[in-house]
């Protein structure tokens, strides 16, 4: 083996000392139990662009930097981003390559995946997370990126952030939760803006507390039973979809039922579910699936959180403790999300 292959293993972390070593502190104790904050942004940073899943072409990072850059941050693209193969972005090998590479770059601040689609989950046991949480930084994205930021919060215990990819719009409403969350350190009440479209319906009233953790529903699904998962006990549970019929979101919860996950929930919050419609057959509503598995819980819980694939979105930073309130639609963050 040449050292140059060694080093690739070394920083994909292929092999069983990089991945599995639990690390030590200075006394020689386990020390991930503790939660580590990413450090926040500051105007000048240089943020890390990746293609973990779905292909990206020039014209999207293009416009992608151009978003950035109005966030007052310098771009820097992954090695193999503009790679193809098949729908992938990338062989597995290369994709997971970028995330290692961005981890232990220290010039880099912060990492935003360009796009979800499809390809997160077949490199998370390529992913080196003793190195990521020896280089924590911020890691952001939503959809199929929901399989990193689960996998990164559960395996290297760093908290990471469910929010715009670099081609999402970046209109005012996302830039103020983006910049307040991330470059600020704000510990922010997420509500929902005075609009129409977007409107909270109760599914049970009250209020809870817990870590937030959560993602894309049909994402999560697919996690079920793997290693890569954090703790459920007592945590408030984040959901969001598009283009599902409601039969297949009622399929998705009844999975997360008999896994045993939603009995250990404290909050429920369904983000939104777009372009989800009730299919050719007899059909349920979504908020008829959504009673029939949550009321039974007696846990406060809602529908229509600004959260998934809309124009409008939260930056949701996993793993934070939170105070939900049902009756209003509020995620109150009870701590920053990052560290100074």
């Amino acid at each position: 083996m040449t050292i140059k292959r060694r080093q690739f293993l070394t920083t994909c972390g292929l092999t069983t000392l990089a991945t599995h070593i639990p690390l030590l502190t200075a006394q020689g104790k386990l020390s991930l139990n503790t939660v580590l904050k990413p450090p926040r942004l500051q105007v000048g940073d240089t943020v890390g662009l990746i293609a973990p899943a779905g292909i990206v072409d020039a014209k999207d990072i293009e416009a992608a930097q151009k978003s950035v850059t109005q966030l007052g941050l310098k771009v820097k693209q992954g090695k193999h981003i503009l790679e193809r193969y098949g729908y992938l972005a990338g062989r597995d090998g290369d994709r997971a390559e970028d995330v290692n590479l961005m981890f232990s770059d220290r010039s880099i601040k912060a990492i935003i995946a360009m796009r979800g689609g499809w390809g997160c989950n077949r490199i998370l046991p390529l992913l080196n997370y003793s190195l990521i949480r020896s280089h924590p930084k911020i890691l952001i994205g939503y959809s199929d990126i929901t399989t990193l930021l689960l996998a990164i919060n559960a395996r290297s215990q760093m908290i990471t952030f469910h929010g715009p990819v670099a081609t999402s719009t970046w209109n005012q409403f996302t830039m103020n939760y983006f910049q307040r969350i991330l470059f600020n350190g704000e510990a922010v009440t997420m509500q929902n803006s005075n609009t129409k479209e977007v409107r909270v319906e109760i599914i049970a009233p009250g209020k809870a507390r817990g870590k937030l953790v959560g993602g894309n529903l049909s994402v999560l699904s697919a996690m079920v039973g793997s290693p890569y998962l954090p703790s459920w006990n007592k945590s408030i549970l984040f959901v969001e979809e598009i283009g599902e019929d409601i039969y297949r979101v009622d399929r998705m919860l009844t999975q997360l039922k008999t896994a045993g996950i939603l009995n250990q929930i404290a909050g429920f919050i369904f983000g939104q579910c777009t372009n989800c419609s009730l299919g050719d057959e007899p059909s349920f509503t979504l908020m008829q699936v959504l009673q029939d598995h949550i009321v039974p819980l007696r846990i406060p819980a809602w529908y229509g959180s600004m959260i998934g694939h809309i124009k409008d979105k939260f930056t949701v930073p996993i793993g934070v403790e939170v105070e939900i309130n049902a009756n209003l639609g509020t995620i109150q963050m009870l701590e920053s999300a990052v560290s100074a």
